[in-house]
């Protein structure tokens, strides 16, 4: 029985509550892999689905969340403004077109993909992103979202947002795993109330060859990547991990086991685990 974990859920700064497994549907193609992806995944048992307007999926999303005749609130929902969109205007009419595509009257989250265009990772664009923040700060009191955040923000990023804007960001998604946990980063986050969600848990795809996370798993009986969902959660992250396998899905939130302080501290000493 795993429905303990999927059904764990965080409270973000602003008293909302996150469900703590989420699928990610990057890379999943539009129409019956995302819909099918989404459909496994509620009957499984999550509550949280991740998506973003350059996805090109979020019709499929929104289709297949109705389908599951769930009431919204049941399910949440997380999308992103495209990184090549800044400024105020830019914000709200891609927020706009998202909740359209959705089909849907709420969003429970919404991100700033990233604080540069993915043409430019690097630049800065400080000022950009603090216009787009006001856009984001009115969506989220507007009463269609309810919460607001960024992702792939750096200390600095974070910073001109906190020292400009009203409104603390939510969330920061972050590319975070075993060999890969931007501690730094990370720690800022948690002292400033903002939850770290970790996407690429599995190093999209990449750590599942290597041999001493495989080692761990074998100790504890479990799947490999069922090890490194864990040990993301074991450090108060969120992970997201992306399957369209309905057995993967299911074997993802399957995480109903506790890794031991050594075992944890050796998974943080691992480097080059995308090897």
């Amino acid at each position: 029985d795993v429905k303990e974990n999927y059904m764990d859920y965080i409270t973000l700064n602003n008293g909302v509550k996150i469900p703590q497994i989420g699928l990610g549907v990057f890379r999943t193609p539009d129409g019956a892999d995302t819909a099918n992806a989404v459909k496994w995944a509620i009957e499984a048992g999550y509550r949280r689905i991740d998506t973003a307007k350059v996805y090109g999926n979020e019709k499929s999303v929104g289709r297949a969340v109705r389908n599951a005749g769930l009431a919204p609130e049941e399910v949440f929902i997380t999308s992103k403004l495209p990184a090549e969109e800044k400024g105020y205007d830019a914000a709200w009419r891609c927020f706009e077109a998202t909740m359209e595509d959705l089909g849907m009257e709420t969003l429970d989250l919404y991100l700033i993909h990233a604080p540069w265009p993915w043409s430019e990772v690097g630049a800065d664009y400080t000022r950009e992103n603090i216009e787009t923040w006001r856009a984001m700060e009115e969506i989220g009191q507007n009463g269609r979202c309810r919460a607001v955040g960024v992702s792939n923000f750096s200390v600095s990023d974070l910073k001109a947002i906190l020292d400009n804007g009203t409104v603390k960001p939510a969330a920061n998604q972050i590319r975070y795993f075993i060999g890969h946990t931007q501690e730094a980063l990370t720690q800022f986050c948690m002292d400033e109330g903002i939850l770290v969600e970790g996407y690429s848990p599995l190093a999209t795809g990449r750590i599942l060859k290597n041999p001493e996370v495989a080692a761990i798993a074998a100790k504890y009986g479990v799947s490999l990547p069922q090890v490194c969902i864990r040990y993301v959660l074991q450090k108060n992250v969120l992970p997201l991990p992306k399957a369209v396998h309905p057995e993967y899905i299911r074997q993802n939130a399957a995480v109903d086991f506790t890794l031991s302080d050594a075992d944890i501290a050796y998974l943080d000493g691992l480097t080059d685990t995308e090897r």
